[in-house]
């Protein structure tokens, strides 16, 4: 990876990036977006499948064994579990549904319940969707014949911050299984985390490398703090600063789907039909994996005013 040569490949004006007024940034993204994306609004919903007992040492995750966070733990649930949560997803007005696992592996048997789900979930008319750690290749395969059509593996943050990150594993572990599930034929959600002590410069290095890696969707996450992990003590991004990077992020990468997920409440509370402005064209709904999301009703309510905003 080489971030900085492709970001002058493209010829990222950094300086106004982060030095243009918000509003003017704003415009700028949201041409973007109409340019790139139009009206393609993604929802989608997701399952916490199997929670805590990480061996993995990621500094903001609640579910590292490392962590003394109170969460809920449990092994992988039933198959049915699984099915009757992507259910209820649709119900909810999501396009994708998507499988989350803890852990960075998972065994056969697990592969092969998760397999089976997907197999239904596709039958039910939603499209499944999975985030089961660094799969190999023949893994992934397995699960694309069972009708799995997206991938979604987050490298982050930027290749220079990873290790302040996590220590267990390294960055380019995260960038090969992008690309082993770019190899098998999978369409790959790839974002990350802002606001875990990086700059703004490793913000434009992350969107960068996604550019370069061709992912096709992009969930920008805003930390929530919690409690028990080792950026329990972080201050929180401001509304602003959430809103420029969501404006970085739709300019360097134009015509990929940017979905805002957890961290969208707390941070941009009312304004958060602004993200949508900025260039987001994305959100999940129905909650996250250990952080509450607001109510469907409410979310509902929020894309109406944004089609409302973007028709004008």
């Amino acid at each position: 990876m080489k971030p900085n040569n492709f970001k002058e490949k493209l010829k990222i004006d950094t300086k106004f990036l982060l030095e243009a007024p918000l509003l003017k940034l704003i415009q700028r993204a949201n041409q973007v977006r109409e340019q790139f994306i139009g009206k393609n609004f993604e929802l989608c919903g997701i399952v916490n499948a199997k929670s805590g007992h990480c061996s993995e040492d990621c500094k903001f995750c609640a579910q590292s064994s490392h962590h003394k966070s109170e969460i809920s733990v449990y092994p992988l649930i039933a198959k049915e579990e699984i099915i009757d949560a992507a259910r209820a997803a649709k119900t909810n007005g999501a396009k994708k549904f998507g499988i989350v696992t803890s852990g960075n592996r998972l065994d056969q048997k697990e592969l092969v319940t998760i397999a089976e789900a997907i197999t239904e979930i596709k039958n039910i008319g939603i499209e499944p969707c999975a985030s089961l750690g660094a799969l190999s290749k023949a893994e992934l395969t397995q699960l694309k014949d069972a009708g799995l059509t997206r991938y979604h593996h987050n490298i982050e943050t930027s290749p220079r911050y990873y290790s302040q990150i996590a220590s267990t594993h390294n960055f380019e572990e995260r960038v090969n299984t992008v690309k082993a599930a770019k190899e098998v034929g999978l369409s790959v959600c790839s974002g990350g985390i802002v606001g875990m002590g990086e700059t703004w410069q490793d913000r434009i290095d992350m969107a960068t490398t996604l550019k370069e890696l061709d992912v096709d969707s992009v969930p920008i996450n805003i930390l929530v703090p919690i409690k028990g992990t080792a950026l329990e003590s972080l201050p929180p991004l401001s509304g602003s600063d959430a809103l420029r990077t969501i404006c970085i992020f739709r300019i360097i990468l134009q015509d990929k789907t940017i979905k805002i997920a957890a961290g969208r409440e707390t941070t941009l509370k009312d304004f958060q039909a602004m993200g949508f402005m900025a260039g987001a064209n994305g959100m999940l709904i129905g909650g996250y994996l250990t952080v509450k999301g607001r109510t469907v009703a409410e979310d509902h309510k929020l894309i109406e005013e944004v089609t409302k905003l973007w028709n004008g």
